[in-house]
C-alpha cells in the first residue's frame, strides 16, 4: 500500500509547500535583521518547517480513513488543550491563546482548525442520509460550537471566524439547501450587529479605526496599516531587493515578520515577485480543490475542500489587511508567515490532501 501511494503522491503540491517554506523563512530572516531579541525566531521556523516537511510526509502515507476512528478523540483532546489555555495559558497582545511548553509557545486553536475539520468531515459523512433540514444544521453547528466557545473566551476573534467558515463550507459541500443560504446570510450581519458591544475593547478599536481612520495616529493599528501601505508602495515593479527595503529595515513597518509579512515581500520583491509568491499559493489552492474532485468518498473530499477552504480565507485575509481593505486580524500568511503551530496545523492539513490525492479512484493531471 505504501508504494501505491508514493505512486500518486502529488510532488506538485508538496514541492510547493517546501518553497513557500523556505522563501518564508527568507522573509522572516530579513524581516527582524538587526533585532537581537528576534533573531532566535528563525532559527526556530526552521525547526518548525522541518518538522512539518516530515509531517506532511507521514500523514501522506497514513490512510486518511484512519482519521475518522479517533475523531472523538481528537476532540475531546483539542477541546482539553483549549480549557487549559483558558486556566493557566500565556497573555500576549490582550488575549491568551498561548500554552508554555519549554523555549516554544503553542497554540492549540490553530492545531483546532485542521481537527475540526476531519471532526466535521467524519460528522458530514456519518449523516450525509440525514435530512438536510435545519435539524441537521443545528446538530452540526453545536458539534463545532463546542470548540468555538473557548476559542471566544480567550479572546480569539479571527480564528473564531476561521472556524465558523470552515463550518459553512462543509455544510455546503455536504448538501445545505440553497433555500438555507439567503437565511445564513442575513442572519450572518444580525449576529455581527449585535455582538459588537460585547467584543473586547481592543477588537472594537480595530473596527472603529478601519472605518474611521485617524490620519495624525502615530501608534496602533491606523499606524501599521499606514505604514503597510507605505511599504508596499515603496516596492513599485520588482523590489528593492532582498534586505534592502529602508521600511523593513529600518523598522517603520511593525509586526513586520507575522501580519504585515506581505507588506515586507512587496517592498523587497515588488509586485512581479509577490505575484509569483501568490500564484504558488493558489497552486497549492488549485492542487487541494483537485483532491476534492478525485476524492473516491465525501469523507475524502470533505478533508480537501476545509484545507483548500483554510488556505484560500487566510491567504484573502492576510492580504486584505495589509491592503487596508479590512480590519486588522492576527491571521497568518499560510507557509510564509512566522508560526510555529501555524505551519504544523498548515503542513498537516497538506499531509492530509496528499493522503486523499494518494488513493483516489483513478489518477489524472
Amino acid at each position: 500500500m505504501k508504494r501505491e501511494a508514493w505512486k500518486h503522491f502529488d510532488f506538485w503540491l508538496f514541492g510547493a509547500v517546501v518553497i513557500l517554506c523556505i522563501f518564508g523563512i527568507a522573509m522572516i530572516r530579513s524581516a527582524i535583521a538587526g533585532n537581537e531579541g528576534l533573531e532566535e525566531q528563525v532559527n526556530r521556523q526552521i525547526i518548525f518547517v522541518v518538522i512539518g516537511i516530515a509531517v506532511m510526509l507521514g500523514v501522506g502515507l497514513v490512510d486518511y480513513h484512519y482519521w475518522a476512528s479517533l475523531s472523538r478523540l481528537m476532540y475531546a483532546v483539542i477541546i482539553a488543550l483549549l480549557f487549559i489555555v483558558y486556566i493557566v495559558g500565556v497573555a500576549s497582545f490582550g488575549a491568551t491563546r498561548w500554552i508554555q511548553a519549554g523555549l516554544v509557545n503553542i497554540q492549540p486553536s490553530e492545531l483546532a482548525k485542521v481537527v475540526m475539520i476531519l471532526v466535521l468531515a467524519d460528522w458530514f459523512n456519518r449523516h450525509k442520509e440525514d435530512a438536510k433540514d435545519l435539524r441537521w444544521v443545528f446538530r452540526s453547528l453545536a458539534v463545532i460550537g463546542a470548540v468555538v466557545i473557548w476559542i471566544v473566551l480567550q479572546p480569539n476573534l479571527s480564528n473564531t471566524i476561521v472556524l465558523l467558515v470552515l463550518w459553512f463550507a462543509l455544510l455546503w459541500l455536504a448538501g445545505l439547501p440553497m433555500k438555507y443560504i439567503l437565511l445564513f446570510a442575513a442572519a450572518g450581519i444580525l449576529i455581527a450587529v449585535l455582538v459588537f458591544p460585547f467584543l473586547e475593547p481592543y477588537q472594537q478599536q480595530r473596527i472603529i479605526t478601519f472605518a474611521f481612520p485617524d490620519p495624525n495616529a502615530r501608534h496602533g493599528n491606523s499606524y501599521n496599516v499606514d505604514q503597510a501601505l507605505v511599504t508596499i508602495g515603496s516596492g513599485g515593479l520588482f523590489g528593492q531587493g532582498y534586505g534592502h527595503s529602508t521600511q523593513v529595515q529600518l523598522r517603520f513597518l511593525k509586526v513586520r515578520h507575522t501580519d504585515f509579512i506581505f507588506s515586507a515581500m512587496a517592498a523587497e520583491f515588488g509586485f512581479v515577485g509577490t505575484v509569483i509568491v501568490m500564484g504558488l499559493i493558489l497552486f497549492v489552492i488549485f492542487r487541494c480543490l483537485r483532491a476534492v474532485r478525485l476524492s473516491s468518498d465525501l469523507y475524502g473530499s470533505l478533508i480537501a475542500f476545509g484545507v483548500a477552504v483554510l488556505l484560500t480565507f487566510q491567504t484573502a485575509v492576510n492580504i486584505g489587511v495589509n491592503l487596508n481593505l479590512i480590519p486588522v486580524t492576527g491571521l497568518t500568511l499560510p507557509f510564509v508567515s512566522y508560526g510555529g503551530s501555524s505551519i504544523l496545523s498548515l503542513t498537516l492539513g497538506i499531509g492530509l490532501v496528499e493522503s486523499v490525492i494518494s488513493r483516489h479512484k483513478s489518477l489524472e493531471f
